[in-house]
This record gives structure tokens, sequence and C-alpha cells, in this order.
């Protein structure tokens, strides 16, 4: 699968990394999809493993209770991953401008990425690095919502519907050889069950998208 070259444009074609130069210590969905990804990574990351934060932040909802043996952290401000108490390492760059990570092969046992996927214009490149840093049988778990920086996601992403976008990321996965079967998850609200039978309030939409690496 290949983006037609309008399909990866921008709003805001300035350079990505003027937009993300000041850091924003909030985070950019609510608590129950917070839950609901903490949970997920609860159920899918081993203890004492590598895990790649991809495209991260001064927090990276991982559960408290378990330890990795290394969190490499990345993204495109140095203050806020700086401020991250999970990441062992970090560096900064910009994958629009160069996918290219600086990470040997089959290094990690899970890459990250929460709500980030939306602002990325190489996705073939980028998911076919995830694919080279992953160990064999190592999982990749996309996580997003409905919420986006509309000015910086990309066309494909901003001009679809929630449902195409969950598409999307699935044939990211597809595009490259190597992976298993992508599995989706589809919560169309995070708020408490209790809520949810009264009517009150839907919270963010909970997505996720996730494979592994073939041996």
């Amino acid at each position: 699968m290949n983006l037609r070259p309008n399909q990866r444009t921008k709003l805001d074609d300035t350079d990505d990394s003027l937009f993300y130069s000041f850091p924003r210590f909030v985070t950019h969905v609510d608590e129950g999809f917070i839950q609901q990804l903490t949970d997920l990574y609860r159920e899918r990351l081993k203890p004492n493993t590598r895990i790649f934060d991809m495209m991260s932040s001064w927090v990276s909802h991982l559960p408290d209770e378990i330890q990795f043996s290394h969190v490499e952290g990345h993204g495109l401000n140095e203050e806020e991953l700086a401020r991250n108490p999970r990441l062992n390492h970090y560096f900064v760059q910009n994958l629009n401008d160069n996918p290219k990570l600086p990470l040997p092969n089959e290094e990690f046992d899970a890459v990250l990425n929460c709500v980030s996927v939306q602002y990325v214009q190489y996705p073939e490149a980028i998911f076919s690095e995830i694919h080279r840093i992953l160990k064999p049988d190592g999982i990749a778990i996309i996580s997003f919502s409905n919420r986006m920086f509309s000015q910086k996601a990309i066309a494909a992403w901003r001009d679809g519907s929630e449902t195409s976008r969950v598409e999307l990321v699935r044939r990211y996965f597809e595009s490259v050889p190597g992976f298993s079967t992508p599995e989706v998850i589809i919560r169309a609200s995070t708020a408490p069950s209790f809520l949810q039978w009264m009517g009150v309030g839907g919270g963010d939409p909970f997505y996720a998208v996730i494979a592994s690496r073939l041996q």
C-alpha cells in the first residue's frame, strides 16, 4: 500500500520541529482512554523486556507495577521526553524528514505509538522500521482516538472517518511483509460502564491496531 502524494499533505506544511518546539505537559486523551491503554499494555507487555516508545512525550502510560529492562523514548520535544520518568534513554528526531531509526535490528520486544500515527507522512517507511527493530514475535501496538492537531494530521487521516482510520493503520501493517494479521480493538466509548448504561457522555473512543513480527 502506498499513499498518494496528496494523501500525505498537511494543512500546516511548515517544519514539524517548529510546531513541537515548545512543550505541552498535557494529556491529549481523557482518563478513560488512558486507563484502557494502560490495561492493554498490562495485558500484552511482559516484565523485563525492551520497549520502544515511538513519538512519545512526558508520559508513556505504562503500568506502574511492571518493570522493563529498558524503555527507549523518541519524540520531537526534548523537554517533554526529559520529564518522562519511564524512559531510560531518549532521542529527538523528525520522522517525516528522516524515517530511519538510529536503532539496531531486532532490538525491542515491543514498539508503542500512542495518539501520534496520524502525523506520519511516510508510514510505509516507518512501519518497515518498526518491523526491523522488533525481535521475532515482538509486538507493535498503535493506539489512537478521534482527537488530533488537524493542521498536522495527514490528509488521508484528516479527511477520513473513524472507521477508515482504523482501516488505514491496518493497511500500514499489511504493507510490510513479515507482520502477523493485524488485530483491531474498537471500543466506541471509554466512559465508565455505569455512565454508558445511563446514557451520559461517551468519552474518547479507544482504537488500537496490534501486530507481531513473524519469525
